[in-house]
């Protein structure tokens, strides 16, 4: 789009007003919004003479300040009151076509081996990557019905959607074939205790596509960073599956393969990454999409696995730390821990922004091949991992209790109030600085672990198990015990010399 802009106008002005509460940690609400909303906005003026003589936009820009309330705008653009009183900067966009460039470090970034592109990925391009494919996480549609904790409530809300469309779809068979399908799901569209509509739903719904219920297809999926739900995995049921047919086709597959998750183009939270041996969701921490880089892919049987590192990455890897001894798993466990470096996120924020990882070649390739396979064995296999011992503090008016409806953190955080009957005491500090997006590890279990009710469906998910009671206060300890040896490895990191490594790539 900025491309064609560019070409398309002889003059882009572009006055950034600011106030995206998203992205600005220092606003709150919508005080500072001129609009009174959570995105940020923008005046753009677009000039075409018809004159013409330039090929392509000068592009200019300016900004008020990201802190100002929205009476502060309000008087700057009275006082203004003209694009010609407004000081304006020239900018130049990047052979990308990016027009604001600051803290891009492009031409050390683009010498780095990229995780996958889109052009690798469908076979049109032979630019070396590290990854063949890749996928985003799945996106549902209707995450209140296709997930729970509970596999026969799942079922049971299924089937009931499933009766629900079928049963649409014959009406369909039977009405005007002029009909707009809008109009026609009019009645149903707003009883979302039949069915959760959605446009990719409505087309299989033009094309009389009957849905059946299957059993097999419930599978187990990462739902939110260390919260494992049930998921109804179905290309009728799901909007999309992305390529994760391949990749985790069937439960036997999840023993064997996992797959690095890293926040897609345009993340509004501070980078993270993530590696699990489950199907992910989509917005693996609600504001960010997810992409997804796994080992092994399969055909959709479970057959025929194949390695998803390239070989001509493997091949560089070697070369350039002049080692034949390096294998594929190293170099997963590599990109695994150098994702979690601090200096390698904050110096290439800005293009991790827009652009998947490129990954460079630090001197210490084992150093952080060892970090990684640990932090992936800690963070695929949390469940497994000794829980951090806490001070169980029960209340000895109250019968024993391990039931969840809603935890709390104390103010100072270092306390969780489980439930009237149990309250989890010694939270350390370290705990909150392994994050996800925005919240932290153990936050994330305390928002998710709750008994919550679709306001839209009436759909009530349960996170306690009748199975283990204490499921959930022992996920607690072992999030925390999780958290803080993720500190302690990403602390002993040795300092980033990605700027100053020789890069060697003579190999086809």
């Amino acid at each position: 789009m900025r491309k064609h802009l560019a070409d398309d106008f002889d003059a882009i002005y572009v006055l950034d007003l600011g106030g995206n509460v998203r992205k600005n940690p220092k606003l709150s609400g919508t005080t500072h919004n001129v609009f009174g909303i959570q995105v940020g906005v923008s005046i753009n003026l677009f000039v075409k003479r018809s004159d013409r003589t330039e090929t392509a936009a000068k592009i200019f820009y300016s900004g008020v300040d990201k802190d100002w309330r929205k009476e502060e705008k309000y008087r700057y653009l009275d006082e203004k009151g003209h694009c010609g009183n407004v000081e304006w900067k020239e900018i130049v966009p990047d052979e990308r076509h990016t027009w604001l460039t600051e803290g891009l470090q492009n031409r050390e970034f683009a010498a780095f081996l990229p995780l996958g592109s889109k052009e690798a990925k469908a076979g049109k391009s032979k630019e070396a990557v590290i990854f063949q494919t890749y996928s985003s996480g799945v996106n549902t549609g209707r995450d209140a019905w296709v997930y729970g904790f509970n596999r026969g409530a799942l079922a049971a809300k299924i089937q009931r959607m499933i009766g629900a469309y079928n049963a649409e779809v014959d009406r369909w068979g039977r009405t005007d074939e002029k009909a707009k399908v809008d109009d026609f799901v009019e009645y149903v569209e707003y009883d979302n205790a039949k069915i959760k509509w959605s446009s990719t739903l409505k087309n299989k719904l033009q094309s009389g596509k009957i849905a059946e219920f299957a059993p097999q297809k419930m599978r187990c999926s990462l739902y939110r960073p260390f919260t494992k739900s049930k998921l109804y995995f179905d290309r009728m049921m799901n909007d999309r599956v992305g390529v994760f047919p391949s990749i985790f086709p069937t439960p036997e597959t999840e023993a064997e393969n996992q797959v690095i998750i890293v926040p897609g183009a345009g993340g509004r939270t501070a980078y993270w990454c993530f590696c699990t041996d489950k199907i992910p969701c989509l917005a693996l921490t609600s504001l960010d999409s997810s992409q997804c880089f796994p080992f092994y892919t399969y055909d959709e049987d479970g057959t025929n696995r194949r390695e998803n590192i390239t070989d001509t990455a493997l091949a560089r890897f070697r070369l350039n730390y002049r080692d034949d001894a390096i294998g594929k798993w190293d170099m997963f466990h590599y990109v695994y821990g150098l994702l979690h470096h601090p200096q390698y996120r904050a110096r290439y924020q800005a293009n991790l922004k827009r652009a998947l990882p490129h990954i460079p070649y630090e001197p210490n390739f084992l150093a952080y091949a060892k970090a990684g396979k640990r932090l992936a064995e800690i963070h695929v296999g949390y469940e497994e991992v000794p829980e951090y011992q806490l001070e169980f503090s029960e209340n000895p008016d109250l019968p024993l209790d391990w039931r969840v409806k809603k935890m709390r953190l104390s103010r100072d955080k270092t306390q969780i109030r489980y439930n009237d009957f149990l309250t989890l005491v010694g939270i350390p500090p370290a705990a909150f600085d392994y994050r996800l997006g925005n919240r932290s590890a153990l936050e994330w279990v305390i928002d998710q672990y709750a008994v919550k009710t679709d306001k839209r469906s009436g759909i009530v998910n349960d996170p306690n198990r009748s199975d283990d009671p204490q499921y959930i206060a022992k996920l607690l300890g072992k999030v925390i015990a999780v958290s803080v040896e993720t500190v302690e490895i990403v602390k002993e990191f040795p300092k980033l010399e990605a700027a100053n490594v020789t890069v060697r790539h003579a190999v086809p």
